[in-house]
């Protein structure tokens, strides 16, 4: 009970610092397009401290959650697909939560889709959405520490170097991963795009719904924005119109099965992939990066040539 209590506070915290941070991939390729690449940056080391929720989990005999897996084309293919479908939405992963939280209920329609996309990938290429045909890689230990630890270090001088408010959100984008790695020792499968996966396996092969925990742990995550939504007055319903309801079902559909095909979304790459050092994670990640990229690109292109 303990151990899902404080789990329960550091994803109220973890939510509260995502909304307040503005944490989103798609936000980051567009500051980076414009030269101000330190908050992309700031996203994709976030999990640098995760050695430490690794030594915790040593000092409790705790397995840990991370875990590397080899380079695999359906992983490329996803993450393309996911960050194309990020693009259309605005919003990666953890950003249509928090977008949600603000009041803009068209995000409603974005997990919709997601869960659609999840549940049309499992129906017809089951294997494809299963990370266990991936190779694992089994890193040294003291290896895997050693270069968590340096990248540490790196975070850490590159902080001091920024001004105040850089230094703010780069040690809450570190704080984040550091939260979010110690939630992953008790619930591997706390994360929203997790939960989505299974919900639809659930519905489709008859096995066990996500336990009743897993609800609780996203509900704690949703009051966190919520309360910094409030704070910070951005909070305001806005129901959106029809359009746009179809044009975030069509998004979050292209994110579900890019989520699916990759083996997870932004939000588990970037908390347990790239902390595990893991080729397949850092190929997804790169891939949502190129897929977000190229869609803002032929976006700009085309508004340029209608102004035109």
């Amino acid at each position: 009970m303990t151990l899902l209590i404080t789990s329960l506070v550091l994803l109220m915290v973890l939510g509260y610092l995502a909304q307040t941070t503005g944490l989103c991939l798609v936000r980051g390729v567009k500051e980076t397009i414009a030269g101000r690449p330190l908050f992309l940056l700031a996203i994709l080391f976030s999990g640098s401290f995760s050695w430490l929720a690794m030594l915790v989990a040593k000092w409790y005999e705790v397995e840990s959650s991370l875990i590397a897996t080899s380079v695999h084309w359906s992983v490329i293919v996803g993450g393309v697909l996911f960050g194309c479908g990020a693009a259309f939405n605005q919003g990666c992963g953890v950003s249509t939560i928090s977008k949600l939280a603000r009041g803009q209920l068209v995000m409603i329609a974005t997990i919709g889709g997601w869960f659609i996309g999840w549940l049309l990938l499992t129906l017809f290429i089951r294997d494809a959405t299963s990370t266990n045909s991936l190779l694992h890689i089994y890193w040294d230990d003291y290896w895997h520490h050693g270069m968590l630890i340096a990248f540490s270090f790196l975070m850490l001088v590159v902080c001091w170097r920024l001004n105040t408010e850089d230094k703010k959100m780069w040690l809450s984008m570190l704080t984040i991963g550091l939260m979010a790695s110690l939630v992953f020792l008790y619930q591997v499968k706390w994360a929203p795009s997790s939960l989505l996966k299974d919900l639809s396996s659930a519905m489709l092969f008859y096995i066990p719904f996500p336990e009743n925990e897993r609800y609780l742990l996203l509900a704690s995550l949703l009051v966190g924005m919520v309360l910094a939504a409030v704070k910070t007055k951005a909070f305001k319903v806005n129901k959106g119109h029809g359009l746009g309801y179809i044009k975030h079902l069509i998004a979050g559909v292209l994110m579900g099965v890019g989520a699916a095909l990759a083996g997870g979304g932004n939000d588990s790459q970037l908390l347990l992939a790239l902390p595990a050092l893991s080729p397949a994670g850092l190929s997804a990640v790169l891939s949502m990066l190129f897929g977000i990229y190229v869609v803002q690109r032929v976006s700009h292109l085309l508004k340029k040539a209608v102004n035109d």
